[in-house]
């Protein structure tokens, strides 16, 4: 069994999905020990449910899956009701999570819920530094660990995440990238409360682009999970070609936040302090904190490039080779 521990933090929609299939297909480097579901592609309960289909489809049933917390930290569901995903979010992944693919319900069930929390608290302090945790979604999970057991800060455990913009614009306003903007608040404190982490950020994620040559390679393989891959990526890739057609393809937001924690030598980096603005036109925006531009001690490396042609070799054959058995 590998060495190094991964934990991946999912609101699973489609590029989670691509996230687990790299993980899973990355096995003789990492051994994934457990998903944390939280929000924003969707709910936390269809996230989960997402993620135990998908690792049933992939023959994976010993993951565990553990619900995280389901609304962000300033959002209260007795006065506004239960948290939903937007508008945006709904016609970026379809209303099922997965661009309307289908995929049956895995015959499992999930931990128990809001378990997510003490689940990776105990990783972090079981494994240390050989435990890599990637969020790809809300940060608030990942902020009530640290807020809950700041020991965790020096555990020695990796943070790389996907999320926010820090050359480029954000994708759902002017400053502010998707994940971030879900829970701001969450995560300002992630970037501001002394742990390490590494982002992965729109910078490089809309550097690497999947298009429909790469998944008539899975339809071509006969199999339910290139199928189900195809259709799925197939639909992400029509909405990028009808909202942003330079990217050329669909961005491989999640999966490249796996390689780069697997692998930080794909991506090169600049070592920020950074905060998250939390008030008017800005709010969500990721940005260099000016309380901190002059320590040294530089808390999160930012990525600005991105090796994109060994990524999405390294992509195509290792999800290929999975959905082949």
């Amino acid at each position: 069994m590998a060495a190094r521990k991964l934990i991946l933090d999912l609101d699973t929609g489609i590029d989670d999905t691509l996230a687990i299939a790299y993980a899973l297909g990355s096995a003789d480097e990492v051994d994934l020990i457990g998903i944390t579901g939280t929000y924003g592609n969707v709910t936390v309960r269809r996230g989960v449910r997402n993620s135990l289909a998908v690792l049933h489809l992939f023959g994976r049933d010993d993951v565990p899956v553990y619900p995280g917390v389901d609304h962000p930290l300033a959002y209260d569901p007795a006065v506004n009701g239960p948290w939903e995903p937007s508008a945006g979010s709904v016609a970026v992944h379809a209303p099922n999570g997965v661009g309307g693919a289908t995929i049956p319900d895995s015959p499992r069930a999930s931990e128990p819920d809001g378990s997510a929390v003490d689940f990776i608290i105990d990783a972090a302090r079981t494994y240390g530094e050989n435990l890599v945790i990637v969020p790809t979604g809300a940060m608030t999970t990942m902020a009530t660990v640290l807020k809950t057991a700041p020991d965790i800060r020096d555990s020695g455990a990796r943070i790389t995440l996907m999320g926010g913009a820090l050359t480029v614009p954000g994708n759902v306003s002017p400053g502010a990238e998707a994940n971030i903007s879900q829970d701001p608040e969450a995560a300002d404190y992630l970037f501001r409360c002394g742990a390490r982490t590494t982002m992965i950020g729109l910078d490089v994620t809309h550097q690497t682009a999947l298009t429909r040559k790469g998944t008539a390679v899975w339809r071509a393989l006969g199999t339910p999970a290139g199928d189900f891959l195809a259709d799925m990526t197939d639909y992400y890739i029509d909405f990028y070609l009808a909202h942003q057609p330079e990217i050329g393809g669909c961005g491989l937001h999640d999966p490249l936040a796996v390689a780069a924690a697997l692998d930080p030598m794909l991506v090169t980096t600049l070592g920020v302090n950074l905060k998250v603005d939390l008030d008017g036109a800005f709010r969500g925006r990721t940005i260099g904190d000016r309380a901190r531009l002059a320590d040294p001690d530089k808390h999160t490396q930012v990525a600005l490039g991105v090796d994109v042609p060994e990524f999405l070799e390294r992509f195509m054959t290792r999800i290929t080779a999975l959905a082949a058995k």
